[in-house]
């Protein structure tokens, strides 16, 4: 089983082939292209822009990803695509893309949830076993769940207002650091002290393993304006931020544990936040001594990317899904547990 698989749903534009085979030669190949240039004047992802760049982008990609692959067009099996949740204009893209190879080469296509491929990506990488608690973090999202099977999410806990990768970005723009804010922000941190500012964690008191970030976000950008920023201070308050970040998933992790109706023996974690390696220490360290296997996807693997997706509809296929019809549209929003069969 070979599929061809589209991700459009953000600023990376990515393509990949992915193959139903032995763990370490499934990836067939895997094409990404960021859009840092076409956002970095602008400190964040403009959608317009995000579309006309995947418009321009995804042709070439697709005949890499083609002939990294080694294959023809016609030797895949079906066609798998995000269509949704993203910025609709990019997520249209990839739809029309797919939906045009579905119609000339006469292969099955699947719309994909791209919360469903990040949720499933460490089988993809780990075989990872169901049941598993799923923390799943980005610049969109950031939530628990529990993965009970294919198709069985049950949310324990979610943002109530920002991300942690948008507050992640925030801060690394108000400090002037480089785009994308998120690993700037964590090089810099190596070189702060993360005790020098000590910073809120809303919804500490709490019992749900909810998050809020927005406070957290202010509390930052007061302490920036209160400061002279030099070099050294801009670094230790990145230090103490993610340092923070770091306390409230530790926090919040131990609150899903207690709210999970079944024994946690797997955390993933997954999600663009997922490669800042000081949170992933962090929760490694924690889940060590509550004897939880700690599952963190490769670093390719937790920005968005295609080859999740083109996993997400293996999985599918192997639990007898029909595939998608052609009539299937793009959406902006789509809650993991919609999913649920």
């Amino acid at each position: 089983m070979i599929i061809l698989a589209i991700e459009t749903s953000c600023d990376e534009t990515s393509i990949a082939v992915i193959k139903n085979n032995i763990i370490n030669n499934r990836i067939l190949s895997l094409v990404t292209r960021s859009q840092i240039k076409e956002h970095q004047a602008y400190g964040g992802v403009v959608p317009e822009l995000a579309a006309r760049a995947h418009l321009s982008n995804i042709e070439p990609i697709l005949n890499q990803a083609i002939k990294k692959a080694g294959i023809s067009l016609s030797a895949i099996d079906a066609i798998a695509v995000t269509a949704g949740p993203g910025l609709i204009g990019g997520v249209l893209v990839g739809v029309m893309l797919a939906k045009s190879l579905s119609l000339s080469l006469n292969k099955p296509i699947y719309a994909i949830n791209h919360l469903e491929g990040h949720a499933l990506t460490a089988r993809l990488s780990h075989d990872a076993l169901y049941p598993y608690l799923l923390l799943l973090t980005s610049g969109g999202h950031c939530m628990f769940v529990e993965v009970l099977g294919f198709r069985q999410y049950n949310l324990l806990g979610q943002t109530l207002d920002d991300a942690a990768g948008e507050c992640f970005d925030k801060i690394a723009e108000l400090l002037n650091f480089d785009f994308p804010g998120g690993p700037a922000l964590e090089k810099k941190a190596v070189f702060g002290d993360s005790k020098r500012f000590v910073f809120p964690r809303p919804l500490e008191h709490t019992p749900e393993p909810n998050f809020s970030f927005s406070g957290l976000k202010t509390a930052v950008k007061k302490t920036i304006e209160k400061n002279t920023i030099d070099e050294q201070t801009a670094c230790d308050i990145a230090a103490s931020f993610q340092y923070t970040v770091g306390e409230i998933f530790k926090e919040r992790l131990l609150k899903a544990l207690k709210c999970s109706r079944h024994k946690v023996e797997r955390l993933v974690m997954a999600g663009g936040v997922a490669a800042n390696k000081h949170l992933r220490e962090q929760l490694q360290s924690l889940c060590t001594e509550k004897s939880i296997e700690a599952i963190f996807p490769p670093m390719d693997l937790c920005t968005d990317n295609a080859a999740m997706i083109g996993w997400a509809a293996i999985e599918a296929i192997n639990n007898c899904m029909l595939p998608s019809t052609d009539e299937f549209q793009p959406k902006s929003r789509w809650p993991l547990e919609h999913l649920n069969l």
